[in-house]
């Protein structure tokens, strides 16, 4: 009798043990991929004016794509800061690309890494060179390389030759395939570099979208009339900031010649500094280059800069900032289209390999960016598409194939929607708000019909005042400070380009009354405060 008690029991430990092993090994695998400064506008699930991105859309078509995700800061380390804490950048610290990030503060990879998932990390953190929480890495210093990049590891530094897209994908690749624990779920974050400035393309892209004319937009000339200081002062103007050597690519080849052919090339940093750059190609991507990819980059490189010779003289300012404008959407959408081909490779692994079934597959950038609108690049803006960020996600057998969300949803929600789908505990201080049930269908459990924003970063490059406000889907409310104090409001659904600020229009009294009493309520839930404006001013 006692022999059998013992082998009772042992069975049911047995039972147990399994059951909690089939428990955790059904939580969902998570697979982050977030690209850099990639705008809504240049993915074709959003509008296919500009590029098709067929690997992208994949994941929108095979899940649900968000037509108002949105971020609390439009600007890169501190995007990332927000999404690794679930919380404002006023709270984890990292208010602008300067600042130091709070250490102490917890970020979801270190709650999954606790509650037994495997976790790594490729590409570009932009901040910090020891990420917590990851098991396994090689992150970009920085803003890193788009040529023959260097990579921090936990063990050691490396330089790895090649194209930093294609390198980056093939780390990930090479995870899944020889470093996943199939005992465990595994969240990977597949971060890409690009399309961040300045767009240098693979040899390849470089060529083939350097014969591609582009659609231009609106406001390509938008002269600011209808909007604030901080619209007509800022220096992200295409034809008066973009520059021609570093961004466009021309190159003259001695000093000489840059004073025939390019006489104005110049341009002024955020201190007021006027700096001319070295008239050579060793600018540092394709400074970064070996002999053989140079002679590759030197054949469009030496026709980029004889097109110019040829019609400079001849181009008025229109002209000239429509040559800029395309020579912009050359280089920046040839890097996406890598960025495309790549993820479509990991998307075709883990169909392949049976993984697709219990994965979540994220696709987002940190921001959205400027590609001509109010003839600028660059982001920082509360204005639309600086603001916005592509967001798509699928998770098989939950979401429902093909369907759209509109809700305002946050890059603040990344965290607590992650936790949520692992069934890891989220911590009470978290500020987001999970994004489960509008995955799921249940849109009535959705709370939230607004949005908070808060930019830090000026005075800086680009000169984008300070400035925060509220937006839900129909109104944005918006305050700049510190060196000035003016308000703009924005009817979003009559005026979607945002030309017309109408916070002074009586017809919209009572919409301004509600929404600044609305912006009061939310600085006060999030933490925010006019002191807290005032400290961060240096």
């Amino acid at each position: 009798m006692t022999n059998y008690y013992s082998l009772l029991f042992l069975i049911i430990i047995s039972f147990c043990s399994c059951s909690k092993k089939n428990e955790i090994n059904k939580r969902p695998n998570i697979l982050f991929i977030m690209s850099d400064d990639h705008a809504y506008q240049a993915i074709s699930a959003y509008d296919d004016k500009l590029i098709k991105t067929p690997n992208i859309d994949r994941i929108a078509n095979e899940g649900m794509l968000f037509r108002n995700a949105c971020v609390t800061n439009s600007i890169c380390a501190p995007s990332r800061a927000v999404i690794l804490t679930g919380k404002h950048s006023h709270i984890n610290g990292k208010i602008d690309n300067h600042s130091k990030f709070d250490d102490s503060q917890i970020t979801f990879p270190q709650l999954f890494q606790k509650a037994g998932y495997q976790t790594a990390m490729y590409g570009k953190l932009h901040f910090g060179n020891n990420p917590k929480g990851v098991d396994d890495f090689l992150i970009l210093p920085g803003q890193g390389n788009y040529i023959n990049p260097r990579f921090l590891g936990k063990d050691k530094d490396t330089i790895i030759n090649g194209y930093v897209t294609d390198i980056i994908t093939e780390l990930t690749l090479n995870w899944f395939k020889y470093k996943r624990d199939k005992d465990k779920p595994f969240l990977m974050m597949y971060l890409h570099k690009a399309p961040h400035r300045p767009w240098w393309p693979s040899t390849e892209k470089f060529a083939e979208f350097y014969e591609k004319k582009f659609p231009e937009p609106e406001t390509l000339f938008d002269d600011y009339t209808g909007m604030g200081t901080a619209a007509k002062s800022a220096e992200m103007n295409i034809l008066k900031h973009m520059q021609y050597m570093h961004d466009s690519k021309v190159f003259p080849s001695t000093i000489e010649e840059m004073g025939t052919v390019l006489p104005e090339i110049e341009y002024v940093d955020g201190k007021g500094t006027v700096l001319r750059p070295k008239p050579n190609r060793f600018y540092s991507p394709y400074g970064r280059a070996n002999k053989e990819q140079k002679e590759k980059y030197n054949k469009i490189l030496n026709k980029i800069t004889e097109d110019f010779k040829t019609n400079w003289p001849k181009m008025n300012e229109e002209e000239k900032m429509k040559w800029k404008y395309q020579r912009y959407m050359q280089d920046y959408l040839a890097t996406i289209s890598s960025v495309d081909d790549n993820i479509g490779r990991v998307l075709n692994y883990l169909d392949a390999s049976g993984l697709d079934e219990n994965t979540i597959v994220i696709y987002t950038s940190d921001q959205g960016f400027y590609l001509g609108e109010h003839g600028w690049f660059d982001k920082r803006f509360i204005y639309n598409e600086s603001f916005k960020t592509p967001l798509m996600i699928k998770w098989p057998n939950v979401i429902k194939p093909g369907t759209t969300n509109e809700e305002m949803v946050q890059n603040l929600d990344f965290a607590q929607t992650f936790l949520e789908a692992a069934m890891i505990d989220v911590p009470d201080d978290m500020q987001g708000e999970s994004l489960i049930p509008l995955l799921k269908g249940n849109s009535d459990k959705w709370t939230r019909d607004a949005v908070y924003y808060h930019y830090y970063e000026y005075p800086s490059v680009h000169m984008a005042k300070r400035h925060y406000g509220i937006v839900n889907k129909e109104f944005k409310l918006v305050h700049f400070y510190y060196d000035i104090d003016e308000w703009e409001l924005y009817d979003r659904l009559n005026d979607p380009s945002e030309v017309n600020n109408v916070y002074n229009n009586p017809d919209y009294k009572d919409v301004v009354e509600k929404l600044t009493q609305e912006l009061k309520e939310m600085r006060i839930k999030y933490k925010d405060s006019e002191k807290l404006d005032k400290s961060f001013i240096y």
